[in-house]
């Protein structure tokens, strides 16, 4: 009798087992800390992807990922320009939070040598999966500020927010790099130097001309004074371009300059090849590694394998290159045996840059059907961006997503998955998204979602999951320039607030489940739930201002003019030459 219980027994075990197995595509998380492997493109357009709807430009590598994975259909910025947008993805936090906002006109990081930057008491998920045994690493553009007080105290530094390692450069590609005629200081400082130049030089010629027809009295004092500060205008305009390229376009391994100034042509080989590097000294442990491409916001540096190779000019060029990337990252987790231990995201850190363009020559990215692009507020265009997500045997293949998200919950998708704890002692925006990627949770935690251009909420948006219908409002939009335009032909990018922007009273409403384009703005006589709608994103937009704090903002003019005391040099500024970059040694 009692052996027949122990077969009962041992029967009933065995079906529980067989009833509650899981195939292997979905096989469970507990227990499981993956390699985490983030890659994010600058200033990089969602319409430019194959697997988002791009048929002309090749990107075969971030579709390969899409197919093996889930793909994030409404993946949203928290801002649509570099600085902050990235901010918000390393702290889960809307940048207004940490103070990486402006109200000046200055949204992003200007120089190297400057003190803002993202504050110490910030808490990335680096941090916290290093406090849990991670390596972690941090590869390619950083742009969230370096030094404080001195040129090496390094209190923005990527070294000081939980990276064990970081190679890359802490600034940001511009095409200043190159004295490129798209120019994002080089150009205006020219001109306002040759001005001053000008009127200093004209000084000087007119105090001479009345010294020697005896027409004024006095020392000639004010005339050497003129004249030396002419001739240190003119010297300063045209070794401006010269200057810039030191202080900003350097690369730095840990705390070390490696580079300065960059050898561009091999900058693609040397962040391949310390990732690769990184990978291999790490393959033993579990890893998180950021690698933030320098591709493709302007000035589009190519390798010659690339150039004219696509349909799209030399966008398409370094569109096509950063997918090669891509792909050989991925090459190096199959050849370590690491692909199926290891978590892959891939996304941007904002849309592309519709103003970038030199004559009839678009160098910017497309934005797909949606309307506007970097820099632009709440448009769609600006701040949707690719989301894809790849861990074979764990998140099902070729899965495809419509609920919104945002690039601020891969914060606490990370924390998760490397067994951490979320901080509790601040607001967290993001939201994790791993109930949502294994198809445990039909809709997206965000019901509501804000959108910030500096420190102003240009627009809001509400996922009414009841019905499935998302709305968006908008309080205020860049006036496009010249008038009918898509963007602010001319003007590099669109403003934040002031004459440039039109304040919407009432607010405009759109349905993006219908409309997400934008293209069709409802009103009371064409919406019946116009009220309501605007109303209630209204409460939402109060209670979320109750849930902030004042704090010292990272972009007031003292912190974002350049410092020539913090500005970081192989030798004697500006006589700032090195290139170490043949050891790849170091951990």
């Amino acid at each position: 009798m009692l052996h027949l219980e122990h077969s009962w027994s041992w029967l009933a075990v065995m079906v529980g087992v067989l009833l509650g197995a899981r195939p292997s595509a979905c096989r469970d998380l507990s227990g499981s800390r993956p390699n985490i492997l983030l890659l994010m493109a600058d200033d990089f357009g969602i319409g430019d992807i194959g697997c988002y709807g791009n048929n002309s430009i090749r990107t075969p590598n971030i579709d390969r990922l899409a197919e093996d994975g889930v793909m994030l259909t409404q993946h949203i910025a928290a801002a649509s320009v570099c600085t902050p947008s990235r901010a918000a993805f390393l702290t889960g936090r809307y940048p207004l939070r940490s103070g990486m906002v402006s109200s000046n006109g200055y949204r992003v990081l200007q120089w190297t040598g400057v003190s803002g930057g993202l504050p110490t008491n910030e808490t990335t998920f680096a941090k916290i999966l290093k406090d849990r045994g991670y390596a972690t690493g941090l590869i390619g553009k950083w742009h969230l500020g370096l030094n404080c007080e001195s040129s090496n105290d390094h209190c923005h530094h990527p070294l000081n927010h939980g990276f064990d390692h970081f190679y890359g450069m802490p600034f940001s590609m511009m095409g200043d790099c190159i004295h490129w005629e798209l120019s994002e200081k080089r150009a205006g400082m020219e001109h306002k130097l040759n001005v001053c130049f000008q009127i200093m030089a004209f000084a000087a010629l007119t105090l001479t001309a009345g010294k020697l027809t005896h027409l004024t009295s006095g020392s000639w004092t004010p005339v050497v004074w003129s004249t030396i500060a002419a001739t240190l205008l003119f010297v300063t305009s045209y070794s401006i371009g010269v200057l810039i390229v030191h202080a900003d376009c350097f690369l730095m391994r840990n705390h070390t300059i490696t580079e300065q100034p960059m050898h561009f042509q091999r900058t693609t080989s040397l962040i391949l090849k310390e990732v690769s590097s990184f990978v291999q000294r790490n393959k033993h442990r579990p890893f998180l590694l950021f690698v933030s491409f320098l591709h493709v916001h302007t000035p589009l540096i190519t390798t010659e394998k690339f150039r004219g190779k696509s349909a799209h000019g030399l966008y398409g060029d370094n569109t096509e290159e950063m997918d090669w990337m891509v792909g050989q990252i991925l090459d190096t987790l199959d050849m370590e045996g690491l692909t199926n231990s290891t978590l892959v995201y891939f996304t941007s850190d904002h849309g592309g840059s519709l103003e970038a363009q030199l004559g009839k020559e678009q160098y910017g990215g497309w934005n797909g059907i949606y309307k506007g692009g970097k820099g632009m507020g709440g448009w769609e265009g600006g701040i949707r961006v690719p989301g894809i997500f790849r861990w074979p045997g764990v998140l099902p293949a070729g899965r495809v997503i419509h609920e919104p998200t945002s690039l601020m919950d891969v914060f606490p998708t990370v924390v998760q998955l490397g067994g951490g704890e979320v901080p509790q002692d601040r607001v967290i925006d993001g939201r994790s998204l791993v109930p949502l990627l294994r198809g445990a949770a039909e809709h997206s935690a965000h019901e509501f979602l804000f959108h910030y251009c500096g420190k102003y909420l240009h627009a809001a948006r509400w996922h009414e999951k009841d019905s499935g219908r998302l709305w968006k409002v908008h309080y205020m939009t860049p006036r496009f320039h010249p008038k009918g335009a898509g963007a602010c032909y001319g003007r590099g990018v669109c403003p934040c607030s002031g004459d440039g922007v039109t304040q919407h009273s009432p607010p405009l409403l759109f349905e993006l489940s219908r409309d997400p384009s934008e293209a069709r703005p409802l009103s009371p006589d064409s919406e019946p739930l116009y009220n309501m709608v605007v109303a209630q994103v209204g409460e939402a937009v109060e209670q979320h201002r109750k849930t902030l704090s004042p704090v010292p903002t990272q972009f007031s003019l003292s912190n974002i003019i350049w410092k020539p005391w913090l500005q970081p040099c192989c030798g004697t500024f500006p006589f700032c030459a090195c290139g170490q970059d043949e050891d790849h040694s170091e951990t």
